[in-house]
């Protein structure tokens, strides 16, 4: 029964120490705002958006929402690792300078790759 009881405890333990191995050490938060918020309302239509650039200033809070006035439309923002749907707003940190396109990350047809906008942080 004790060896048991003991060999049990030893597979729960190796268990619990094998099931912290596949998790990262470091996490990924959210980056801190230092500056202002900006919001944006970007239509989207066949096949284009209504807005071909947006600018704002490292550390600006982001605020895009979406409205498709034309076709069903979803606009992602590269190296932000950020989408919004029609009808949402999503909300990130500009915390990297430079110039990231958006685009419509729904096919929406034969203009499907002329739906490009730039984000700029400076």
């Amino acid at each position: 029964m004790k060896k048991w009881f003991l060999m049990l405890s030893l597979v729960f333990a190796s268990i619990l120490v094998l099931s912290g191995c596949g998790e990262e050490a470091t996490s990924k938060e959210p980056a801190a705002s230092t500056g202002e918020v900006k919001e944006f309302t970007i239509k989207a239509s066949n096949f284009e958006f209504d807005q071909k650039e947006i600018k704002v200033n490292k550390g600006d809070t982001v605020k895009i929402t979406l409205e498709n006035t034309q076709g069903l439309h979803a606009l992602e923002v590269a190296g932000y690792d950020v989408e919004v749907k029609d009808g949402e707003t999503i909300t990130f940190v500009a915390s990297e300078t430079g110039e990231f396109e958006y685009i419509c990350s729904i096919m929406c047809g034969t203009g499907h790759n002329d739906m490009i906008g730039s984000l700029v942080v400076q």
